[in-house]
């Protein structure tokens, strides 16, 4: 069993890295981008849970750091994780691992169960990660950040409910709870 954790692990880190094809969607008014790669970092949590879905994202970090182009647009460096962006990519392995223990906290899955897990960790914790860095390294007010960050909330909201549907539905029917 330990295998197949292992091997899941690497495998959301790569689902990530295909997520990073789309290209992102500049704003305009914010210099960090819209990607899809925060669903991967939800469908880490909900279906790996805390230990191995925040464990996938870490090793995707690391890759990152170490110059591998995987984030969304074909960047990568530790540069990355310094600029605008970087406090939102480095809190994505904490937000998978709250969403993975609040997801797997419950005996039974459904649907509503695993979007609160998924807004907790998957947009709550990365935002609060992400608007703090932002606030602090171009040196703007917190609020400033934070009221730029509600343009990414449509879609991250989207992906919470994308996640928790795709989890909820492959943890009834075939198990894949780990």
């Amino acid at each position: 069993m330990r295998i197949q954790k292992i091997i899941y692990t690497a495998l959301f880190a790569a689902i990530i890295a295909a997520l990073g094809i789309v290209p992102p969607i500049p704003l305009p008014f914010s210099p960090v981008p819209i990607t899809l790669q925060t669903l991967g970092v939800m469908l880490a949590g909900s279906l790996l849970g805390a230990r191995y879905g925040g464990l996938s994202i870490l090793l995707f970090v690391v890759l990152v750091m170490i110059g591998l182009p995987l984030l969304a647009g074909g960047r990568g460096g530790a540069g990355i994780l310094f600029g605008p962006g970087g406090g939102y990519i480095l809190s994505w392995p904490l937000g998978a691992f709250i969403i993975g223990w609040i997801a797997h906290s419950f005996k039974k899955p459904s649907f509503p169960k695993y979007l609160s897990a998924n807004i907790i960790g998957g947009i709550f914790v990365i935002y609060a990660g992400g608007v703090t860095y932002l606030s602090f390294l171009i040196n703007i007010p917190w609020t400033t950040a934070a009221i730029q960050a509600l343009a990414f909330l449509p879609g991250d909201i989207f992906k919470a409910v994308v996640a928790s549907f795709v989890a909820v539905r492959l943890n009834k029917q075939h198990k894949i709870r780990l």
